[in-house]
């Protein structure tokens, strides 16, 4: 009888290569492309009639916005280069460590929120998604071998037991 774990299959890395990756590379630089034409168009437009305290915003949220999906292309075209053996993992696991996946939260009850243009808030909005789940997939993919499966000598229902009795012995 083998021991529990040893055959254990890494379904993230094969999410990497597969379909549902090539659709969420496509959703993040179509993502990306949509925003920069709508930043240079309707949204410049937009931004100039806003009142003072939602202009100062929608430049700040602008440049977050550009940022987040700057670097979800970065580790996106990074996943595409190994997939494509193009980089070998070492390779990209030392690229994406410049790459900044998490930290670009919005304070949607800021000042001047909602008088952002609807379209605007969307796009923010649809990023932070796609942002979550690369950064979910990364984690994945990425985690260290040894915590992919770590089985646990003891008894769950034992360990609960014995915190319950640590708990009342301490009062």
């Amino acid at each position: 009888m083998s021991e529990l774990g040893v055959n254990t299959v890494s379904f993230a890395g094969r999410v990497a290569a597969s379909s549902q990756f090539k659709s969420t590379y496509a959703e993040g630089m179509g993502l990306v492309e949509e925003t920069a034409a709508y930043l240079d168009g309707p949204g410049r437009a937009a931004a100039k009639v806003l009142p003072r305290q939602a202009s100062v915003l929608y430049a700040a949220e602008s440049m977050r916005l550009t940022t987040r999906l700057m670097q979800m292309a970065s580790w996106l075209l990074l996943q595409r280069a190994v997939n494509n053996g193009e980089m070998s993992r070492d390779q990209v696991i030392s690229e994406k460590s410049k790459v900044r996946l998490d930290g670009f939260n919005v304070d949607r009850a800021a000042p001047g929120w909602n008088d952002l243009p609807e379209a605007f808030r969307d796009l923010v909005e649809r990023s932070l998604r796609l942002q979550n789940r690369i950064a979910l997939l990364d984690r994945e993919i990425y985690r260290p071998s040894e915590e992919e499966f770590q089985p646990d000598n003891e008894n769950s229902v034992q360990a609960q037991l014995n915190l319950l009795r640590t708990a009342f012995n301490a009062g």
